[in-house]
């Protein structure tokens, strides 16, 4: 806590899911929300906690010439599995090593043989992304653009195409110990059980903070930011939008003397 102790605030840790909290999906963070970040860090700690890789999160919380690494004191890609404090990288995870290369293969050659079989309006590319800590799976793929992606979420709702995907595959690879959270507008991500965004807490619980926040906008079941949002180390706030969040943050931490 030495790092920290000079902040009004620094016994408290805020913690901000990416996609819908911090920016709209997939979009950079506006020069206003990071203003505010930097303003907010002055009084206390922050760190964010997102599901996709390092790199394209730092596509979206950067400006300039920015180092993300430097913007916050915590920084969590794929729910912590890749992780820095304080820019110093943390011990980090592998999916593969956890499952094994061959129950790795069984289940990404099957969930390319369901897409290949799917009848959705449109497909475009990258329908697997493996990460370091999980693989993110997309039934019309990570390529489409804004409009695409638009389109295919307001199919999704009415389909429930993600849904009855992660259905299949719980019942035929049960014996693998997985959770599959729905994030964004067209993906899944599939990691082992327990590696969800609480893995994050596992980095900051022996720092002595008094007040863990979180904020996210998928926070209901199945979402990936539920596990973390109702986890008994948390104080949660859920958001719909990036407006929220810094309405929020101008309550909590801004307006505090």
């Amino acid at each position: 806590m030495a790092d920290f102790a000079t902040r009004p605030m620094g016994k408290s840790v805020f913690l901000f899911d990416v996609d819908g909290t911090l920016s709209k999906p997939r979009l950079t963070a506006t020069p206003e929300m990071l203003q505010l970040l930097r303003d907010v860090r002055k009084k206390t700690v922050i760190g964010f906690v997102g599901g996709s890789d390092l790199g394209k999160i730092t596509e979206q919380l950067t400006v300039g010439n920015t180092n993300i690494l430097e913007e916050f004191d915590f920084c969590f890609a794929e729910n912590g599995l890749t992780a820095f404090k304080m820019g110093q990288v943390l011990a980090s995870q592998s999916f593969i090593k956890h499952v094994g290369e061959e129950k790795y293969k069984q289940l990404v050659n099957f969930i390319l043989h369901y897409i290949a079989d799917l009848d959705i309006p449109i497909k475009r590319g990258t329908f697997v992304e493996f990460r370091n800590g999980m693989i993110n799976v997309s039934p019309i793929g990570r390529n489409a653009n804004l409009e695409e992606r638009l389109a295919f979420n307001a199919y999704d709702n009415q389909h429930q195409v993600r849904a009855a995907f992660i259905k299949v595959l719980q019942e035929k690879f049960s014996d693998l110990s997985l959770t599959f959270a729905i994030g964004g507008q067209l993906s899944f991500d599939i990691f082992p059980t327990g590696w969800d965004k609480t893995y994050a807490l596992r980095h900051i619980e022996q720092e002595g903070f008094t007040e863990i926040h979180f904020f996210g906008d998928k926070t209901h079941k199945g979402g990936n930011d539920y596990e973390i949002y109702e986890d008994p180390r948390t104080i949660g706030h859920r958001v719909t939008c990036p407006e929220d969040t810094m309405k929020l943050l101008q309550e909590l931490v801004i307006s505090k003397a």
